[in-house]
Formats: structure tokens, C-alpha cells, sequence
């Protein structure tokens, strides 16, 4: 793991605090990456039992959850019907994220793992700290701050479930958790 990942500090081509929240975004992306490294698509889809989301259904709900607050405060918007109903399997998961989130290998979760943070990196990019304070229209309770804060504690929570699914796949699996340091 990079030695960078390791601080929070502000970032080049950031304003401080936004710097130091991207920061936290990149170490959770990093440790969701090495939590998921070498899985195949029969490990992506185990289901550890009938109420578990697969490792793949977390990837994918980390993503989209990445997109919606894209949507929310970005763009500064609500979700359409549209985005709504499409992003809803892998938003809600559950019953309906289990029967349609499966039978995709790993690289095609990375990839739009990546291209939703690039389009959140470039974004940020554009943000001063008081931006960070606003509040966030379409939801007037949370602050831009919360926002961001919550999409990395969602990744982090998430990366927990996919290294604890892991530690259990079936004998023969893919059974160790790649070291993060």
C-alpha cells in the first residue's frame, strides 16, 4: 500500500478539508480493491446463505452508492424514476440484488468501481471547503461533509462484509485476505 495512503492530509489539486476526505475515499478504495483481488466469478456470486448479499452484489452496491451521491450532491439533484428503479438492486440489495446481481467476473466491478470515482476525483477537484458545509438539496438534514463522509463509511462497512464472506467461501476457495499494508 502506498506510504500516502497512510496519512490524512490535504491533497495537490484539492482545497484542504476536501483533500483530506478524498484522501479517506482513495484508502477505502484501495483496502475494498485488495479485499476482493484474485476472486473468481463462482466466489463473486456465493451466497453464504439465504440472506447474505454476494461479494459481487457489495461491489456493485459500492459503486452505485457512489453515483447516487454523485447525483445528490455533484449534480445537485434528486434521483429520477429512472435512475431510481435501475440502480434499485444494487441500492437496496437484498432479495431482488441477490437474483440480478451475479454471473459477472471481477473486472468489469473495478472498472465501474473506477469510472465512478474518477467522475467523483475530478468533481472534488472543483469543490472548496465551503462547499463541504452546504447542505445537500435534495436531502436538507446532511451537509455536503456527511455526504462524502457516509459514501467512505459505506465502502468501509461493506469491505468488512466482503472480507468476512471471503474467510468463509467453500473449501478450495479463495480463502486469505491479501495483506493491506
Amino acid at each position: 500500500m502506498q506510504d500516502a495512503l497512510l496519512r490524512i492530509e490535504p491533497l495537490p489539486g484539492y482545497s484542504p478539508a476536501v483533500g483530506r476526505l478524498v484522501g479517506i475515499l482513495l484508502y477505502a478504495r484501495a483496502t475494498t480493491i485488495a479485499a476482493v483481488e484474485g476472486l473468481t466469478l463462482t466466489e463473486l456470486d456465493h451466497l453464504h446463505d439465504d440472506r447474505s448479499n454476494s461479494i459481487g452484489a457489495l461491489l456493485a452496491h459500492i459503486a452505485v452508492v457512489e453515483r447516487a451521491y454523485q447525483v445528490l450532491t455533484l449534480e445537485d439533484r434528486a434521483l429520477t424514476a429512472e435512475e431510481n428503479l435501475a440502480w434499485a438492486p444494487a441500492l437496496k440489495l437484498g432479495p431482488e440484488g441477490r437474483q440480478t446481481l451475479r454471473g459477472e467476473p471481477l473486472q468489469p466491478y473495478l472498472e465501474r468501481l473506477a469510472a465512478v470515482r474518477r467522475n467523483t476525483l475530478d468533481a472534488l477537484a472543483l469543490r472548496d471547503d465551503a462547499w463541504l458545509d452546504r447542505r445537500v438539496t435534495a436531502a436538507p438534514k446532511i451537509n455536503m461533509h456527511w455526504a462524502w463522509f457516509h459514501v467512505a463509511e459505506d465502502e468501509i462497512n461493506h469491505r468488512g462484509q466482503m472480507r468476512w464472506l471471503r474467510a468463509r467461501l467453500p473449501q478450495g476457495s479463495t480463502d486469505v485476505v491479501p495483506d493491506e499494508r
